[in-house]
């Protein structure tokens, strides 16, 4: 079996698979049913998977779509993952694998969820609220978010290109994906209180990982950057200790801690934030690792259709079908080189981040 076979063709294969796998290496898995169904009509499960041997202070977590339709490609890592080790043996260190945290969007084939939620502007601290959007979205949302089925005829890419001039790449970037609390057929809406998915692992992540003490969490993303290149984005406070281990680990270069400059952004709302301050073991260190695909106005553009279509056309209309599965294109790839290097990738980065966690024991 190549690289390629690791990618599922819809949510309940890859569901199927993780499971099956997980369990076959004598793994504990947890089912959580969520809300709603697909679009066969199969149940959504958010599952997680607890290795059964592994030194318990040192941690590898691995998480999946929490941007839903992310999850073909977080999912496929996953399980290449549990592949791997089933021929070569288990880790010397435990492994929690979470799968589909967002399952709604990923048999739906939406970044966002039931709720119209992206669920990584959803995990605001204590203090702040769900409320504001920029300024400037709110001048663009009539461009952002017609209220209309998509159309092949709307010139999107000039006005797109007219705002680029208008306002700076940076600067439009900023404004649309921060994060917003007034549109909830918008994109990049955060939602009005605190999704499902927190509760969920507010409540197990403490039982998972008690007796912890070393954690390095990668949530799968995929959409920014160069193709096939890949980032680890940090959205808080590093401290000496994790830029130490980051430099030392994966290399000064393969990492952003700031989010207003190269290929990330300044988000409200995000996991890893929210996963760090909840301090459930003493150095956990979170990395939304990024893997690129296609360009940032070619993905808007994806986004863009496809919330159309969920909010203005029926769900066989072929309208919708095909901004679904152009969106499923945009953020993972039918190209086999694609498929080849970030599968390499994933291998690379968790064998970076087990030696480091070995290392400093």
């Amino acid at each position: 079996m190549n690289d390629q076979d690791v990618f599922s063709p819809d949510y309940a294969t890859a569901r199927t698979r993780f499971c099956d796998l997980a369990s076959k290496l004598g793994w504990q898995v947890e089912s959580f049913p969520r809300e709603g169904t697909g679009p066969q009509g199969e149940p959504l499960v958010t599952d997680a998977a607890c290795s059964s041997e592994g030194d318990p202070a040192k941690v590898l977590v691995v998480s999946s779509a929490v941007h839903g339709v992310e999850g073909f490609f977080g999912s496929a890592v996953q399980w290449a993952l549990l592949r791997r080790w089933q021929k070569e043996g288990p880790l010397p260190i435990k492994c929690l694998f979470l799968h589909g945290i967002n399952p709604f969007g990923f048999a739906w084939r939406r970044r966002f969820d039931e709720n119209n939620v992206d669920l990584n502007r959803n995990f605001l601290l204590p203090g702040e609220t769900f409320a504001g959007a920029p300024e400037t979205y709110a001048k663009l949302d009539e461009f952002l978010n017609p209220h209309r089925p998509p159309s092949s005829w709307e010139p999107f890419m000039a006005k797109a290109a007219w705002l680029i001039v208008r306002y700076g790449m940076t600067a439009l970037r900023q404004a649309i994906a921060t994060g917003q609390y007034e549109f909830p057929q918008g994109l990049f809406f955060g939602g009005s209180r605190p999704s499902p998915l927190q509760s969920l692992l507010a409540e197990n992540v403490p039982r998972w990982l008690q007796g912890s003490e070393d954690v390095v969490h990668f949530d799968l993303h995929t959409g920014l950057g160069p193709k096939g290149t890949c980032k680890l984005l940090i959205d808080y406070p590093l401290n000496d200790r994790q830029r130490t281990s980051l430099a030392k680990w994966f290399g000064e270069e393969t990492f952003e801690e700031s989010q207003t400059s190269g290929i990330a952004y300044e988000a409200r709302g995000g996991l890893g934030r929210w996963c760090v301050a909840q301090q459930w073991a003493p150095n956990y260190l979170y990395t939304c690792a990024e893997f690129g695909t296609y360009g940032s106005v070619t993905m808007l553009k994806g986004l863009r259709a496809e919330n159309q279509a969920q909010h203005w056309c029926p769900p066989k209309d072929p309208r919708a079908i095909a901004a679904k599965d152009q969106l499923a294109e945009l953020f993972c790839p039918r190209d086999s080189v694609w498929r080849s290097q970030v599968i390499q990738r994933s291998y690379e980065l968790v064998d970076q981040a087990v030696a480091g966690l070995l290392a400093d024991a």
